[in-house]
């Protein structure tokens, strides 16, 4: 877990239920390797919140969100509940299971340093120290950095409680306000997936002054999945989806008790002596 945020709240006791808990400040970044069968909650303190958010394989870092894959394959260009967010291997990384908002943006990306400059003014940390108006990019583009990644590396993001809508002609519009406070999104991981995002405002944003917008986060165990799951059932494809992933951490089980091969022959030796 790594995260950049210059002033810590002393630790509170998490409530019933939830594993990990954290405030994120508005313009900072972090990251989590989040293992199969947690939710991530995420939830926008004051509203007008935007997260910016990238996902990779940890133990193969070339396998990273796909969102052309993504978006083709569920027949849709926003992503809401019931959709899953897929791998360019075919995976799924994981579930949006709740979605206040009902639009995450799929296709706005994040703004740059000229474009933060040119919307917002010029700032920077020497100067300005925690005032300074960073930009998604190079906020990604340094907690990245920490698993050995770099500008190759960033591929398409979403950007939750943010909405781009388009017109019949193809043009694309900011919904101002899309998010209120309290609004949550919720993703439930299907396989061990490191996450990363930036709390930088969204490219598109028109406000007059910098939008510093906090998120709250709660990590959680996720309830077993139903044979009626919406993201199981909303697609043909993700249903291919999710018997990829029950293969592919089948794989990872059975590799991880080969490397720790004491762990089964210590239960083998329990039920022979029981």
């Amino acid at each position: 877990m790594s995260k950049d945020i210059s002033l810590q709240k002393p630790l509170q006791e998490p409530p019933q239920g939830v594993i990990y808990q954290d405030t994120i400040p508005g313009a900072s970044h972090w990251s989590m390797v989040i293992p199969a069968g947690k939710v991530l909650a995420v939830t926008d303190i004051e509203g007008g919140a935007n997260v910016s958010m990238l996902f990779y394989n940890p133990h193969n870092l070339l396998e990273r969100y796909n969102a052309p894959d993504t978006l083709k394959c569920q027949h849709t260009f926003k992503l809401t509940h019931g959709h899953c967010l897929y791998s360019d291997m075919g995976r799924i990384f994981c579930s949006i299971v709740r979605d206040d908002t009902n639009w995450i943006d799929s296709v706005g990306g994040v703004a740059n340093k000229q474009k933060v400059a040119e919307k917002w003014g010029e700032r920077n940390y020497q100067s300005d120290r925690n005032a300074w108006l960073q930009n998604g990019h190079d906020s990604l583009l340094v907690e990245v950095a920490k698993y050995g990644l770099g500008k190759r590396d960033l591929a398409a993001n979403i950007n939750i409680f943010s909405q781009v809508k388009t017109n019949d002609d193809g043009y694309l519009s900011f919904v101002p306000n899309h998010s209120k406070a309290g609004d949550t999104v919720e993703l439930r991981f299907e396989m061990e997936t490191l996450v990363v995002f930036t709390t930088c405002p969204h490219p598109m944003n028109p406000a007059s002054e910098y939008p510093n917008r906090s998120v709250s986060i709660a990590l959680s165990e996720a309830p077993a999945m139903t044979d009626d799951d919406k993201c199981l059932n909303s697609s043909d494809e993700n249903g291919r989806g999710f018997e990829n992933n029950r293969r592919y951490n089948f794989q990872q089980n059975l590799m991880h008790s080969c490397q720790h091969p004491h762990h089964s022959h210590a239960n083998h030796t329990e039920t022979q002596g029981a």
